[in-house]
């Protein structure tokens, strides 16, 4: 079923992402609110409510226009290469301001159950889905098993990172990401 009235003006709607993102890096999550959000950026509650459900999905929706960008996908024709490169980009992205605001979200997420819903729907799955794309790619020209188990190999490389990063606050670095990969890699050719 086709949505009624008029589509997204992209101006409207590029002038709300950047507002909740900008108040998001001035403020953090727990402080913003959509009021703030259409007063920055110009707008009415009405039209932020019109094109997202909640405070969460503006905020998250805010936050990937940027991020989504400086996370490129490899393609350099090996699996563990662009695996490793990957896993370097996002481990980088990360340790930054900005990546720091995504510890944020999850954090939050932790008592906020539509905010979790939102980061899962809009950012995770979307990554896990590249991920999965490139482990698809070594399969497909027989660097990998047919039978590998991508969703397995994701939560063991993508997995170490978070924990490092989340819990134990060991450093994560490039070197890290290499050794984790190889050794990743090795485990995931016994299978």
């Amino acid at each position: 079923m086709k949505k009624r009235g008029r589509p997204r003006d992209k101006d409207t709607e590029q002038a709300i992402l950047k507002a909740s993102y900008d108040l998001l890096l001035e403020m953090g999550f727990v402080n913003i609110t959509v009021e703030k959000i259409a007063e920055k950026a110009k707008v009415s509650k009405a039209t932020i409510y019109k094109w997202w459900p909640n405070k969460a999905a503006v905020i998250i929706d805010g936050f990937l226009s940027t991020a989504t960008a400086k996370l490129p996908i490899p393609n350099t024709g090996s699996v563990i290469e662009d695996i490793t490169r990957q896993s370097i980009n996002l481990s980088n992205f990360l340790l930054s301001d900005e990546g720091k605001i995504l510890n944020e979200l999850i954090a939050q997420g932790q008592f906020d159950r539509r905010m979790a819903e939102e980061y899962r729907a809009r950012y995770f799955i979307p990554r896990r889905m590249k991920a999965a794309q490139i482990l698809q790619n070594g399969i497909n020209r027989g660097e990998l098993s047919a039978d590998t188990d991508l969703e397995l190999c994701i939560d063991m490389i993508f997995g170490p990172i978070f924990y490092r990063l989340l819990i134990t606050g060991d450093i994560l670095n490039e070197d890290y990401i290499r050794k984790l990969v190889h050794c990743s890699f090795y485990g995931i050719k016994k299978c």
